[in-house]
């Protein structure tokens, strides 16, 4: 089931998001972690139309969307490869409109999962929007 979460699940979501970065952000430095952590839970989370994959209670991944974009699509990694990402990212489209997202160029499973599921690269970017030296790559749906 896909529904918005609380705010009182934020600290549930935080602890998805840092267990799938660890699976998929190898790339990523424990001090980058450290520094995106708080920013998640206090500031990214409450800026976007979030909404969670529930089953049998328990998170099994989520979604941000802003302005027609994926800000954030994260699935924990015990649940990876089940289909889950895909069932948000067509919530995500379906749903909500989204036609754009922002991927780490050094995530190559991310961006293969949003080639395969219809998105090209229309442009990139050598530092992420926090001016951080992570490339990021622009795609829309085609």
């Amino acid at each position: 089931m896909i529904r918005k979460p609380s705010r009182e699940e934020y600290q549930t979501i935080v602890s998805l998001w840092e267990a799938s970065v660890r699976a998929t952000h190898h790339f990523l430095p424990e001090s980058d972690i450290e520094y995106f952590r708080p920013l998640i839970l206090n500031q990214f989370l409450d800026a976007v139309d979030l909404w969670g994959l529930y089953a049998n209670g328990a998170l099994l991944g989520f979604l941000g969307v802003h302005d027609q974009k994926v800000e954030m699509l994260f699935v924990h990694p015990r649940e990876m490869g089940k289909g889950f990402g895909k069932l948000l990212l067509l919530h995500a489209i379906q749903d909500l409109g989204a036609n754009k997202v922002d991927v780490n160029e050094q995530n190559p499973d991310a961006v293969a999962f949003y080639r395969y599921m219809g998105f090209e690269v229309v442009n990139r970017s050598p530092l992420d929007g926090l001016g951080k030296p992570y490339p990021i790559l622009h795609m829309e749906l085609r």
